[in-house]
């Protein structure tokens, strides 16, 4: 094809593009001119006589293009990774891990791969052994990675699986290091923190960016990278080096840092102020790492004058000053970034060829965000617990309640209970305490009892699980939660009035809960049963198994040392209290139920480290199905919900009445 032939036709594409949506056509003469104009760019672009790559045009008779976004230019997949380090200022905490969840997500819903890093500048190896009270909850990945919390946002918002290696820790770092030099990897060279640390850190997130985080095995194209803590401390300084050096190896286009800020309103003015953000911006500039985009965290809506401001003092334009400000849900962040031209910023600065449309998973979020603010039935669940003082301690166990209930159209209420204060001491040191404990207990529609560990508030929750099994509470126990249910009714049933765990009282007649043969007392960390385990249901009669639909087996993630002594279930059998699921080797009890009660279930595992806000845990689905009077009502529709209880999969439509599909419940893996 000659020069005047392409150009020639290019014309004609072009004028096909501008003018079609203006044609008064049938909707078929149009898919049939659409349809002409995609082959005929296939043809002109695959010949060889431009060095552009060829553009996407839709064909409504392409295979896959029925109902689907625009395919991407097969070029991209081989261009570089796209590196998002998100830092944030003035004070941590702020929302670091929610925003870099939401811009991955945005990022999603055009079409692209998505992975996540987790930096965290402490020395420790990994969190498995990190106080509740003081970081929080550790969760759980399937490879058995006991990780920061905010990897849970990342499985949450981004529907992906991470691994150990996606959180990055400054002892992970030196280990690696000092390995390397023992072995002898450095020939003698003196080992210091430029450029040997730096290296390590940027080796480690190359590397990592590659892995796929997907069902299908895709290699991700965007690395959203979160460095914890704030610009300026002595522990990420190493970081912050090592990404000043690392912008320049991969280049500019594929780098770009969002800084996240404090922008305090003093009630005594009500003015926002901006000089916290102007010296955190000035620090990290200082250190080498310019902004490109400023996401300032605030209660009320940035005003056009902050935003002025902020856009000259911190040498940045306004369009990349972004207004983060206080939101119903969590849900709207995404919608929240998207409505400000986030996507087409990264776009642009990145040079991502994609399309800044909205699409359906966007939609699904508006549609959460929009029926999390139209609830009106309230659903209330007593979560009996050890650290209810800090919430991040059962981070995941909320969200698992929140994606539940939001499934059945409930507003949830979670009654925080300190055990302790369910137990009888507390009535003579603190009976003001003790009796408001009970009143939130009696006064719930459910009651939830997750996992811990020591011995401390252990009987106010034995307490809590006999008041659920006698008035016929819907209950759910996780980990040590199952145990004591375990124990409860070997004390209050079976009639064995020392029946305990030996993880509290070594000495006992019925131990009922024993540790596991590859337990290592001397150790604390990583010597716990850790990861993705597959659980066996060994009878069709259990109500956890429905839930799952009917699934022979489940694969859920575990995170305990002690298990249910194998040789005294007989016992508890013969009563009605049912062990339903096992391990694969049939020597582990992994799932409880109890006859004759709505909803008493405990399992050994963590079902809240896999729920999705689209994809409720099952257990904890169960729960909220119980506690709101609509489970058996479920069970007898074959564990189907109304149109009026399930998201709408609809495209552009949010009513209750539109089409809708199933609700989905996790998937199960088979091999």
């Amino acid at each position: 094809m000659s020069t005047a032939d392409t150009t020639l036709g290019v014309c004609f594409v072009c004028l096909i593009e501008m003018n079609l949506h203006r044609l008064c056509l049938t909707p078929r003469v149009s898919q049939k001119l659409m349809c002409w104009r995609y082959y005929l760019c296939r043809s002109l672009f695959s010949r060889g006589q431009t060095r552009r790559a060829a553009p996407h045009v839709y064909c409504p008779f392409r295979k896959g293009h029925e109902d689907s976004p625009p395919a991407r230019p097969t070029q991209y997949q081989s261009r570089m990774m796209k590196y998002i380090l998100v830092t944030g200022g003035v004070i941590s905490g702020i929302g670091k891990g929610i925003i870099a969840s939401s811009v991955g997500t945005i990022l999603k819903s055009c079409g692209l791969h998505v992975t996540a890093i987790k930096i965290d500048p402490y020395i420790n190896i990994d969190a498995g052994t990190f106080s509740p009270y003081e970081h929080g909850e550790v969760f759980v990945l399937d490879d058995g990675g006991e990780v920061d919390l905010d990897l849970g946002n990342y499985e949450r918002f981004l529907d992906i699986r991470l691994t150990r290696d996606n959180n990055l820790t400054t002892g992970k770092i030196y280990q690696s290091v000092i390995n390397k030099e023992r072995r002898g990897d450095y020939l003698g060279k003196t080992v210091q923190v430029v450029p040997h640390i730096t290296d390590a850190i940027q080796e480690w997130v190359m590397k990592q960016a590659k892995v796929s985080v997907d069902d299908d095995n895709v290699e991700p194209q965007v690395c959203v990278i979160e460095l914890g803590g704030t610009v300026g401390d002595i522990e990420s300084m190493p970081f912050i080096e090592a990404f000043r050096q690392f912008q320049f190896k991969v280049k500019r286009e594929n780098f770009c840092n969002i800084h996240v800020s404090l922008i305090p309103q003093p009630s005594a003015t009500g003015e926002q102020k901006t000089k916290p953000t102007q010296n955190s911006v000035r620090e990290l500039r200082g250190l080498g790492l310019s902004p490109d985009l400023i996401m300032c965290r605030c209660s009320t809506a940035l005003e056009n004058s902050v935003k002025e401001k902020i856009s000259m003092f911190c040498h940045v334009e306004p369009e990349q000053v972004i207004c983060v400000h206080d939101v119903s849900s969590i849900y709207r962040v995404p919608l929240l970034l998207e409505n400000q031209g986030v996507v087409g910023y990264l776009s642009r600065r990145l040079n991502m060829p994609i399309e800044t449309r909205p699409r359906k998973m966007l939609t699904k979020w508006k549609e959460m965000s929009d029926r999390s603010d139209r609830l009106l039935e309230h659903c209330s669940i007593a979560l009996v617990g050890k650290y209810t003082k800090f919430s991040d301690s059962y981070a995941s166990v909320i969200k698992a309640l929140e994606h539940s209930a939001l499934a059945i159209s409930h507003k949830l209420e979670v009654k925080y209970i300190d055990s302790a204060y369910l137990e009888p001491s507390t009535l003579q040191e603190e009976p003001v305490k003790y009796h408001e404990a009970w009143q939130k207990l009696c006064s719930a529609d459910g009651i939830l009892v997750p996992g811990g560990f020591g011995v401390r508030g252990t009987e106010g929750k034995i307490h809590a699980i006999n008041w659920a099994r006698k008035q016929k509470k819907p209950f759910l126990g996780v980990c040590l939660g199952m145990q004591l249910a375990v124990c409860e009714f070997a004390r209050n049933v079976l009639g064995w009035e020392d029946a305990n765990s030996t993880e509290f009282h070594p000495e006992l007649k019925y131990p009922v809960v024993i540790d596991m043969p590859e337990h290592n007392p001397g150790q604390m960390g990583g010597t716990m049963r850790l990861g993705k385990r597959r659980t066996i249901f060994k009878t069709t009669n259990s109500i956890l198994r429905r839930l799952y639909g009917d699934a022979e087996y489940v694969e859920e993630r575990h995170r305990h040392r002690f298990e249910v002594n194998p040789e005294l279930t007989s016992h508890f059998e013969e009563k009605g209290f049912r062990f339903v699921g096992q391990d694969v080797e049939g020597e582990r009890m992994e799932v409880i139920e109890l006859d004759d009660h709505p909803y008493f279930v405990g399992v050994q595992y963590h079902p809240e480290f896999t729920s999705r806000p689209i994809k409720p845990s099952p257990p904890y689905f169960g729960l909220l199905l119980a506690a709101a009077g609509k489970l058996q009502s479920y069970l007898q529709k074959g564990c189907r919900l109304s149109p009026r209880d399930t998201y709408s999969d609809r495209s552009g439509s949010s009513t209750p009445d539109s089409e809708i599909s199933e609700l989905k419940l996790p998937s199960i893996s088979s091999e």
